[in-house]
């Protein structure tokens, strides 16, 4: 599809410059495509239903420079009626709303006034992470065992319970990433975070590295490798998950690798870690986001006061 130039120069922006993945870049992509196929059926009175055909190569700034914030609220009541987008989903729209329009304005000064920022950011419901119990990991890892290439596999889930990595994360890992027990990480944003390698790391490492395939592609070796020689992609990693959780005893429903990444973080807060720490090794911009694993206090505190000998009066 081609995309007018100054939506195509914000893309481009966003990953050059802002150090956004090409995956965030897509998401920016697809929201602002629906956003301008909507200004157009509107504007030419062309069904919604009919919006995917539309072509928004024409779009001017012009176009761009008479949006309105009511018309971006239009805009955020048909993702949520007529497409039925959860809160989330509309979040990220109006982020990347407000980052295109802020971009138009104050990098390229193409438009005059910002009409998303005063635009409010729907309401998220704070929901409690997903997580196995001890038990439940331990479970979970002995399936590997089950999987045709056990090794590198509980070497991967290991990493994922010991280090509370990112699925991206570990697929981006190389052999080079490794230095003694520390490994190099590079988040979200290409940002660079070094985590200690535990005993389990090392154990699990050393037997993968034992009889690890040879890398047939090209650039950096990757340090997960699948069978067909190449790196990992995000959706291959969640497939053996998938399976791996299957086979367990007690398998998990709908568990994912976020959802690993989830336990390994509860778990490491619930032993101790304190949330400035957990930042750190999560990887987190803000330490608002590992609050979520806070929960584990009102779990304690409940547990304390069912304790309480005067519940028993």
């Amino acid at each position: 599809m081609q995309l007018p130039k100054f939506l195509r120069d914000f893309l481009i922006y966003l990953t050059t410059i802002t150090g956004k993945s090409q995956r965030t870049r897509k998401e920016y992509e697809y929201d602002l495509i629906l956003f301008m196929r909507f200004l157009k059926a509107i504007e030419e009175d062309i069904p919604l239903d009919r919006l995917h055909t539309i072509d928004i190569s024409t779009i001017t700034i012009d176009q761009i420079k008479e949006v309105s914030l009511e018309d971006l609220y239009l805009f955020m009541e048909y993702c949520e009626v007529q497409r039925g987008n959860s809160s989330s989903a509309r979040a990220r729209k109006v982020a990347t709303l407000k980052s295109f329009f802020k971009y138009l304005k104050g990098k390229r000064r193409l438009i005059d006034e910002n009409p998303a920022e005063h635009l409010e950011t729907p309401k998220i419901g704070r929901r409690q992470p997903v997580y196995l119990n001890y038990n439940e990991a331990k479970d979970f890892i002995g399936a590997v065992q089950t999987q045709s290439y056990s090794a590198r596999d509980e070497c991967m889930m290991v990493f994922f319970l010991n280090l509370g990595i990112r699925v991206s994360e570990l697929c981006s890992l190389n052999i080079d990433s490794i230095n003694g027990r520390m490994l190099t990480v590079i988040g979200k944003g290409n940002k660079e975070r070094h985590v200690y390698l535990n005993d389990a790391c090392m154990n699990a490492l050393d037997k993968y590295l034992q009889e690890r395939h040879a890398y047939k592609g090209d650039g950096k070796e990757p340090l997960f490798i699948s069978q067909k020689g190449t790196r990992f992609a995000r959706q291959s990693i969640a497939r053996i998950v998938k399976v791996i959780n299957a086979n367990s005893h007690s398998p998990k429903e709908k568990l994912t690798p976020h959802k690993l990444r989830h336990t390994s973080a509860t778990m490491m807060y619930k032993s101790g870690a304190d949330i400035r720490t957990l930042q750190h090794i999560l990887g987190h911009s803000s330490v608002a986001t590992t609050q979520i694993y806070t929960h584990i206090e009102d779990e304690q505190i409940q547990e304390v006061l069912k304790n309480n000998p005067f519940n028993n009066l």
